[in-house]
């Protein structure tokens, strides 16, 4: 193995220092020539073995666990020619292929790779069973299902090669067809930056099952939202959107809803928050030359007189010296039509020979705002339109609205706020809690 993980070269940071391939590598190597000790060794295996099965509850993967566990790592390699697979597919002809088919063919080795030696030396038996691994059954959201389905469907396509040639075949039309790395597998990300440790892009596995149609009601908005959307992941001209007005309306539900509905044709949602726009420019290198189209999704945006942080937001949706990348969106949600809060005194304004001549302080704010070339108002249903929501959501839980139940409704806005969307969520929950009991 190790004769094998030494001579990756496009792929040498799957057998980094640390790695699995790296540890698994050096044991093999160690009980080959007869040194160290036993009990150690075995304690090094165990620790390796747990992680293959830790990976594998994660992934929810299933039957060959090495199997998956070796098309995993090709898969989410990025690397120069997986990146550029993934953007324009394999190059016939082009000099880069000669390397990888000799990657490729260490790792379909490495893919097929005979743990029986090894399980005798040290008198234990893993892989056999990792070989056949029969999963227990997990509830939905306990794990990735779209890594699941995709590594799984990938790994089955590895085991019919009979060739590097036919290795290379085969990942390079799974880069082309699906991508690599995490944007190939998960439609959803959060931010997490600590210090000056590099930016990562954590998956949202638990993604709300419904699409723009589970959204009762507000049929303008949701047309005016799927438009742009469509004419985005087409490749035609977008705007920036705003999404404003009551809470607890369905904006944040409706950008959402748009991971579900065009997931599958390259959209994916980055969320970030007003503290993390420090990040911007980082995260905007990351994305700028990926196949896939971003929407990075700011929820409940909003900021007071003394945060600053909307300037590096109206650097990024104007571009500075690089210009905004054209797979890259901003929808932004909030209750105020303006974001940044205004004081009286910013309309402090001057008049010079009977000019009007407005405060550069609320220029500058109000100019936030118009950064975004859509904005959508979602206001507060009326009350028939409360009602069909309650009742398209009943209908979804199995609930039985009586008129009894009705009535319990109305008392149940007019104590929580009103009509909106989120009322009506809350309320059949509620009802949810007493069929339960």
């Amino acid at each position: 193995m190790h004769r094998l993980t030494s001579h990756l070269l496009l792929y040498s940071n799957l057998a980094q220092e640390g790695t699995i391939l790296a540890e698994l590598s050096a044991l093999c190597r160690e009980v080959a020539a007869g040194t160290g000790e036993r009990e150690d060794q075995v304690q090094r295996l165990y620790r390796q073995v747990k992680r293959l099965l830790d990976l594998a509850t994660q992934c929810g993967f299933d039957r060959n666990l090495w199997h998956n566990f070796i098309a995993y790592l090709v898969a989410t390699d990025e690397n120069s020619f997986s990146l550029t697979c993934e953007r324009v597919g394999a190059t016939p002809g082009a000099s880069v292929n000669l390397f990888a088919i000799a990657d490729f063919e260490a790792l379909q080795k490495l893919f097929f790779f005979d743990f029986a030696p090894l399980e005798k030396a040290l008198g234990v038996e893993c892989f056999s069973i990792l070989g056949d691994y029969h999963a227990i059954p997990k509830r939905e959201g306990a794990y990735n299902r779209g890594v699941s389905q995709r590594i799984q469907a990938f790994s089955l396509a590895l085991e019919k090669c009979a060739t590097p040639a036919a290795f290379f075949q085969v990942v390079t039309d799974f880069y082309r067809q699906h991508g690599v790395g995490q944007f190939a597998f998960n439609q959803a990300f959060r931010l997490r930056k600590a210090g000056d440790s590099p930016l990562e892009l954590l998956p949202v596995n638990n993604l709300d099952s419904l699409g723009l149609e589970g959204l009762v009601g507000y049929e303008r908005q949701k047309a005016l939202l799927r438009g742009n959307t469509v004419a985005f992941l087409e490749g035609k001209r977008a705007n920036n959107v705003l999404l404003y007005g009551d809470s607890g309306t369905g904006k944040s539900t409706s950008v959402k809803a748009l991971a579900h509905d065009y997931g599958d044709y390259g959209l994916r949602l980055i969320e970030i928050y007003k503290h993390q726009f420090r990040v911007l420019p980082e995260l905007v290198a990351r994305v700028k030359n990926r196949r896939y189209r971003f929407i990075l999704v700011m929820d409940d945006l909003s900021f007071e007189e003394n945060e600053v942080e909307y300037k590096y937001l109206k650097a990024v949706i104007e571009g500075g010296v690089e210009s905004k990348p054209e797979n890259l969106l901003v929808y932004a949600t909030s209750n105020r039509r303006h974001l940044v809060r205004e004081k009286w005194s910013d309309r402090a304004d001057m008049e010079h020979d009977g000019d009007i001549h407005r405060s550069d302080t609320m220029e500058e704010k109000l100019s936030l705002a118009e950064r975004f070339g859509l904005a959508i108002l979602y206001g507060n249903p009326s009350k028939g339109e409360y009602e069909a929501i309650l009742q398209a959501i009943a209908r979804r839980s199995g609930i039985e609205l009586t008129p009894a139940r009705m009535a319990l409704a109305t008392q149940w806005e007019i104590q929580h706020g009103g009509f909106s969307g989120r009322t009506a969520q809350q309320f059949i929950q509620s009802l949810e809690g007493r069929d339960a009991e």
